[in-house]
């Protein structure tokens, strides 16, 4: 049986995380069969070392195996690098070309990023994991491959589903077995560990002696979050030891190249994130406060008219033909008040409605045009609104 440490060593994995040693137990043990198997995880973690791990202790390990990052190739391109196309297919395609899946027949093809295919690649996709079968851009002839198919993204495929965004079909198809990579926070234990690694490797490259941490600087490491995880470590890692003169290290010079985070719990990417910070709660309490506050400058206005004022003021004016311009546009609006004060307001608009129309028409005896200049709406407005109030 093949032991832990000896596939560390092997592919260059650091940490003694029970997590960890879990992913990679669990990549052993389905290394043999050819079930498809899914990578998840925060951008950094490594995610990129479990599908080495198993196709080179499967039997495919004398075959290809290729590695691809969905979410680098533009959607117009993709479909032809992963299947290949004929001469002729698209402009440009002026020999056939061999697809990623042709190529690794018989091997293991890494699919990085698969969250980020385009919904007919995902269509592609899921013929292959279903038939073993796909079709070069620009053919119709199917052609048959024996790939072993790794995926991995650090996006939320559930809610990618719930948008739209993902087949979830073929996440289920992707997802026979599940394998989870721990963020660097959940593995605190690591984190000396791999700066020091990271330390020695710049000394060498650079050929200069290699950075030390004081123990104050190693408390703040095993306490920053990490949001970008290994590869953030890395960074920092190499920033430090090409930048410091003195090779021994504060918690004063380290925190210098820490950015400074709004949250010690970072999570996978959330596309929901890129919404604005207002909640629909919020925005409709808005627009019934302003609302409320037509609604009572509506009120002098009818008020104004019911008591026989002839000569209403300018102001007035404008906020009676601001609020029937509004209501032109939206003749049908209904609105749930959070207070009782509001709804009441609501619900007797129609009558000041009526009234207004009542007034004007008595007013200018009858003459549909003047009453409409006055109330400032358009004629075949108010021509609606004497047949819906039956005036």
């Amino acid at each position: 049986m093949i032991k832990h440490n000896d596939i560390k060593q092997r592919f260059g994995i650091l940490g003694n995380s029970p997590k960890l040693d879990r992913a990679i137990e669990v990549a052993l043990q389905v290394a043999p069969t050819d079930i498809s198997v899914l990578i998840t995880g925060e951008s950094g973690t490594g995610k990129e070392a479990m599908p080495k791990i198993i196709h080179h202790t499967s039997q495919r390990k004398h075959e290809n195996y290729i590695a691809v990052n969905c979410g680098a190739i533009p959607e117009g391109t993709i479909d032809s690098e992963l299947f290949g196309h004929e001469k002729g297919a698209f402009t440009g395609a002026n020999d056939n070309r061999k697809g990623y899946f042709e190529v690794a027949d018989g091997g293991t093809i890494f699919l990085d990023e698969v969250g980020e295919l385009p919904l007919s690649t995902q269509v592609r996709l899921l013929r292959v994991l279903e038939t073993g079968e796909f079709m070069k851009v620009g053919s119709s002839e199917s052609q048959r491959t024996d790939v072993r198919i790794v995926a991995a993204t650090n996006v939320n495929l559930d809610k990618a589903i719930q948008k739209g965004k993902f087949r979830e079909d073929l996440y289920y198809r992707l997802n026979t077995i599940h394998i989870t990579i721990p963020p660097l926070r959940e593995r605190r234990e690591d984190t000396h560990l791999l700066f020091r690694k990271f330390a020695a490797d710049f000394a060498d490259k650079y050929s200069i002696p290699s950075i030390r941490l004081e123990e104050d600087a190693i408390d703040l490491l095993l306490n920053h979050p990490w949001p970008g995880n290994i590869r953030q470590l890395k960074n920092i890692a190499e920033q430090i030891s090409a930048v410091e003169q003195n090779r021994s290290v504060s918690a004063k010079k380290l925190q210098g190249y820490l950015p400074k985070v709004k949250s010690n719990v970072p999570v996978i990417f959330n596309e929901e994130q890129k919404e604005g910070d207002f909640s629909e709660r919020e925005i409709l309490y808005k627009v019934l406060f302003d609302m409320k506050n037509d609604l009572n400058d509506l009120k002098k206005v009818t008020a104004d008219l019911m008591n026989g004022n002839q000569s209403i003021s300018k102001e007035n004016e404008a906020i009676a033909q601001s609020v029937y311009e509004e209501l032109e546009e939206n003749p049908s609006i209904v609105i749930s008040a959070p207070t009782h004060e509001i709804k009441e307001s609501i619900m007797t608009l129609q009558g000041h409605e009526k009234i207004l129309i009542q007034k004007a028409l008595e007013r200018h005896s009858g003459r549909r045009k003047d009453a409409a200049d006055e109330l400032g709406i358009s004629e075949r407005t108010l021509y609606r609104k004497i047949k819906e109030y039956k005036l």
